[in-house]
């Protein structure tokens, strides 16, 4: 951890005339490393967070992403005649050379206005969703008209399936850990599915289906609630790139909609809750159909499956080669990610067609 005096050099890079008084940790996130940041003159608070450059390899087309989304949002915002803006859509600062970032002993920083009487939640509720679906729509629906080719992809195929397939099998052959034939089973599930879960890029290459500018991690603690309970913004933006709109949908599901946990080690646990699905998907509906296409909302409960079915592949990749990419906490914990996923999958195969008939009062 590095002094305060330390951090004021980084504010200062931001900030030139403040000091601080405080810093700490904020938040649970599990990529970069977030500070709540308290100064001596009254300015701020701040949140100011080291990028993890790892994995968002290109920071400047990072930043300039989030830079373009922000201002405009704040322009839509403004269309609407919103007010109170600063708590309605983050705040980045420029730092003194103008970027929306500094690099400092080779790490990488950004600088943010803290949202004052703001809360998330970890926990979601029918009514939570239903917010957090309307949330998501509406950040979608303020960014659809901004032209192809202005933001870049800050992971590249972040959500390919078709590239996520490519990393699994070249696992499987590496088989690096020796783990392959203890999870023979899974991989044939896998394989199994794994031309019908490409669906997504096969449509983009005939035209049927465009890419369009997705949050791409659309768990419910990435909206700020205000203290009436009605939603201020939604926030980590590092993921917002080209994509489908499947990824948004289908990833909510996917955490949101499940009776369990993700690395639940009582699979028991693990189901759709058809409840949660509604609420967000009504939720979404009321402000994303604007802009969606009949096929969108058609394939909108398949998203649900592909983004399981993707982080199933994804789990079961970083298993075997020996869990390199995501923390883990216990012996063959990425594996039992992985079987909680599909079995997630499974429940929501089984309720496929209640889905899809839920979908239709839209088309």
């Amino acid at each position: 951890m590095k002094t305060n005096e330390q951090f004021t050099g980084i504010l200062r890079r931001f900030c030139p005339d403040s000091n601080i008084r405080s810093v700490e940790p904020f938040g649970n996130g599990h990529i970069n490393d977030t500070l709540k940041v308290i100064t001596d003159n009254g300015d701020g608070p701040y949140i100011l967070q080291r990028i993890n450059h790892h994995i968002f390899t290109d920071v400047d087309m990072l930043q300039n992403n989030i830079r373009i989304v922000t201002s405009h949002i704040r322009g839509k915002l403004l269309e609407r005649g919103e007010t109170d803006l600063d708590r309605k859509v983050l705040s980045f600062l420029p730092a003194s050379d103008g970027r929306y970032y500094c690099c400092e002993g080779g790490d990488f920083w950004r600088l943010c206005r803290f949202i004052p009487r703001s809360r998330s939640y970890e926990t979601i509720t029918s009514q939570l969703a239903r917010q957090a679906g309307k949330a998501f729509g509406d950040f979608q629906a303020m960014l659809a008209d901004i032209p192809e080719g202005v933001l870049g992809e800050t992971i590249p195929n972040f959500h390919n399936m078709e590239f996520r397939l490519r990393q699994f099998r070249e696992a499987l052959h590496n088989n690096i850990a020796h783990r392959a034939d203890e999870t023979r089973a899974l991989i044939c599930e896998i394989e199994n599915r794994a031309d019908a879960m490409c669906l997504q890029e096969k449509l983009y290459r005939e035209g049927q289906l465009k890419k369009r500018i997705n949050h791409c991690d659309t768990k419910v603690n990435n909206v700020l609630f205000d203290e009436d309970g009605s939603v201020l913004c939604v926030i980590d933006l590092d993921t917002v790139m080209p994509g489908f709109v499947l990824s948004d949908i289908g990833d909510f599901i996917r955490t949101g909609a499940n009776n369990g946990a993700e690395d639940d080690e009582n699979l028991a646990n693990v189901s759709l809750n058809m409840e949660i699905f509604k609420a967000y998907t009504e939720g979404y509906m009321e402000t994303a159909q604007i802009f969606l296409t009949p096929l969108e909302i058609r394939l909108l409960p398949y998203g649900g499956r592909l983004l399981t079915y993707m982080q199933t592949v994804r789990f079961l990749t970083d298993y075997l080669n020996g869990d390199t990419y995501y923390k883990t906490h216990r012996p063959g914990h990425n594996l039992q990610r992985a079987s909680a996923q599909f079995k997630l999958l499974e429940s929501l195969e089984a309720h496929a067609g209640e889905m899809e008939s839920f979908m239709n009062k839209w088309l």
